[in-house]
């Protein structure tokens, strides 16, 4: 049995082990320690008092403060509707351009519109709002039906070729696939229509099939795109001549454009988002477009 002896340099005492020469003092648990662990254990019981804490079966301890996490909430989203009602009546009441030429408004507009836009719109045109291959680019100045706010609050109502009685309805007719041109009146076309876009493929092309190619144009295209090819809003007909482009501006996305034809698809938000929250999504649209300039 190891014998304990007092260590005379900090008076306390030994716990009797020893490792080569190194002795184990015996010190005692500082005061502040014991002073802690009380005043926590007199917080548990103050707090285990004053609010909800113990579960009772089916019920629990509810605290003298009478505490509800669940009267709290919901007192808060009272509030938050109530905050909301004062701006959203305006919005709901006030014109576009009003609303445009309030900053206060519009901030509301965009705070609101950036979820709106997440939950609803961002799986198809991406969470910047610029979308993808076969789904539009949303920040640019070309909107197949109009980009003004008036315009963009009407697709998003009724649809692009949805089920919505009053949708939006085009296609691009399957000019190859249904024998309505030739193999050889396609490229011409394509060349053509590239050039409009892009200058340098007059460069490579020559004059002859880009001539060839508008002539092809001046016959079948230009009932829905224009005789200048910038596309026709109430058509749904896009411009030809920037560089926006649905489903891709190379010389094989748009030989598939032709060949076979494209007929794009947008749902009706009409009955899945309020005549208040579509109203706010086209506001916002309509900033963000405005902001990526």
């Amino acid at each position: 049995m190891a014998v304990e002896e007092r260590d005379p340099h900090s008076g306390y005492m030994t716990t009797g082990h020893e490792w080569n020469g190194i002795k184990e003092l015996n010190t005692p648990v500082p005061r502040p320690v014991y002073f802690f662990l009380i005043a926590t254990a007199l917080f548990s019981v103050v707090y285990w008092v004053l609010y909800p804490a113990w579960p009772l079966g089916v019920t629990y301890t509810k605290g003298l403060l009478g505490i509800d996490q669940r009267t709290t909430v919901s007192e808060s989203l009272a509030q938050a509707a109530l905050e909301r009602s004062g701006w959203s009546k305006r919005i709901e009441a006030e014109s576009f351009k009003q609303i445009q030429a309030d900053p206060r408004l519009m901030e509301n507009v965009r705070q609101t519109g950036r979820t709106l836009f997440g939950d609803n719109c961002a799986p198809c045109h991406g969470s910047n709002g610029q979308g993808g291959k076969a789904f539009p680019n949303l920040t640019t100045a070309s909107w197949l039906w109009g980009g003004d706010p008036e315009s963009i609050a009407e697709t998003i109502r009724v649809g692009i070729n949805s089920a919505h009685p009053q949708s939006r309805t085009s296609q691009m007719m399957a000019f190859g696939r249904d024998q309505m041109l030739k193999k050889g009146e396609i490229d011409d076309v394509v060349a053509y229509v590239r050039s409009l876009s892009d200058p340098t493929v007059l460069r490579d092309v020559p004059a002859a099939k880009i001539e060839a190619g508008k002539a092809v144009f001046a016959a079948n295209c230009v009932s829905c795109h224009g005789d200048n090819a910038k596309g026709n809003a109430e058509l749904g007909a896009p411009d030809l001549t920037d560089r926006s482009w649905i489903y891709g501006g190379d010389a094989e996305s748009i030989y598939d454009t032709v060949w076979g034809g494209r007929q794009g698809h947008m749902p009706s938000w009409d009955g899945r988002l309020s005549p208040l929250d579509r109203k706010i999504l086209a506001l916002y649209l309509f900033d963000l477009r405005r902001s990526e300039r």
